[in-house]
């Protein structure tokens, strides 16, 4: 399978790269996070479902030729979280998305890869809209996309919640 995007990206100080079985470990921190999920997954997953979160982010790397990456911090080596474009057949456009653990919030981890990532989509596809999906109360995620140069597009109803689009714009603009 050739990839649109490269599959391993280094950051300053991190390795974006496809997920590895293992990583369900350190990705069970996140999931299992109740605090962590609010604003998304709304529950917390059982150390099953999030390794079939995991081989179902490594599966849209084979189905897409691109999808999350693991968010491996280059000094310890742990993941600390995903970020990058996700698209499910009920998605209205691809996504950048982006989570980690509670543990490594407000280090600008989530910025650092965002950043990387928008570049790398905006020379490998730039003809493709990439849009964020956002909890209306998750004012983080809000702050991130809006310093990624993303804007509030609209609503979009799904499994309850209005959900608000925002839409990433080129960096540059």
């Amino acid at each position: 399978m050739k990839f649109l995007i490269p599959d391993r990206i280094p950051t300053e100080r991190l390795i974006l790269r496809i997920f590895k079985e293992e990583d369900w470990k350190d990705l069970y921190e996140l999931y299992g996070d109740p605090e962590v999920v609010k604003y998304t997954i709304f529950t917390p997953f059982t150390e099953y479902e999030t390794w079939q979160k995991i081989a179902s982010f490594t599966g849209h790397w084979s189905f897409r030729g691109y999808g999350p990456y693991a968010l491996e911090e280059k000094q310890s080596g742990k993941v600390v979280g995903f970020a990058g474009p996700y698209f499910p057949p009920q998605w209205p456009d691809p996504e950048i998305q982006w989570s980690l653990s509670k543990n490594f919030w407000g280090r600008g981890y989530a910025s650092e890869a965002v950043l990387r990532i928008k570049n790398i989509l905006n020379e490998s596809m730039p003809d493709t809209s990439f849009m964020s999906l956002i909890h209306p109360d998750n004012i983080a995620s809000k702050k991130l996309a809006e310093k990624m140069n993303a804007v509030f597009e609209k609503e979009w109803y799904f499994k309850k919640v209005n959900w608000q689009v925002f839409r990433h714009l080129p960096l540059d603009k």
